[in-house]
């Protein structure tokens, strides 16, 4: 981890770096920390790392232990399943209201992120692709006009990143996901409320099927039923 200087962002940061840390396996899944070291790494005061780290256990990241430290948690199969039935449940309809009910100029911007994940694509650069597809899903939230809703589905997007997982290039192609967000963009635009939601859903339960199945032949485990028909938004 890098040391952090201090400025305005400075408790910002510190929450960047520890879930970059551990998202990057730098603060290894299932490992022990104290407080202490973690600041000394950072080359901050015990203080601000510890409300950082207070955020991250409320976003299911890290576990106190009493006298012990803070506990790096484990990402399951279980709840990856959990994850994405949440964000079924959340981000379809948060689909159909931001869809003619957005800020103005809200499509434009999520426009410019399609546009920076198609960039990414072309030159094969995951980090960048999936940095834009985060801010694609961030606009789409905000723009229902819940932020709850939009911070709380950004932080079970780390919970599926604690567990290192991606399909790119084991189940699909960058190609493949900028295709499926082509086509949420598309009805947006449109102002066609319905199709986006159910293009939303279609993409999610899509990459909920790949990833989940992977994992699961990956570490030999059965394959859960990840169809989600339950989480069917009526719109």
């Amino acid at each position: 981890m890098r040391q952090i200087d201090t400025d305005r962002n400075f408790a910002g940061k510190i929450l960047d770096e520890l879930r970059l840390a551990i998202v990057n396996g730098e603060l290894v899944p299932g490992g022990l920390y104290s407080v202490h070291d973690l600041a000394a790494r950072l080359g901050v005061s015990r203080t601000p790392v510890r409300e950082a780290l207070i955020q991250l256990s409320e976003r299911g990241m890290v576990r106190f232990e009493r006298n012990r430290g803070i506990r790096i948690m484990r990402t399951s199969l279980h709840d990856l399943e959990e994850v994405f039935a949440i964000r079924l449940l959340l981000e379809v309809p948060a689909a159909f209201r931001a869809t003619g009910h957005g800020a103005p100029g809200w499509v434009r911007e999520l426009g410019r992120h399609l546009e920076a994940m198609r960039r990414a694509a072309a030159k094969h650069d995951e980090a960048r692709f999936m940095a834009a597809d985060r801010r694609f899903h961030e606009a789409i939230n905000e723009a229902s006009g819940n932020l709850r809703l939009a911070r709380y589905i950004d932080s079970l997007r780390d919970m599926v990143l604690l567990r290192g997982t991606s399909t790119v290039d084991r189940s699909r192609g960058l190609a493949d996901i900028l295709a499926e967000h082509e086509e949420i963009f598309a009805f947006i635009e449109a102002g066609k409320a319905g199709d986006a939601a159910e293009a939303m859903r279609a993409h999610l339960v899509h990459t909920a099927q790949l990833l989940l199945s992977q994992e699961a032949g990956e570490a030999g485990d059965p394959v859960p039923d990840v169809s989600f028909d339950w989480t069917r938004y009526p719109g």
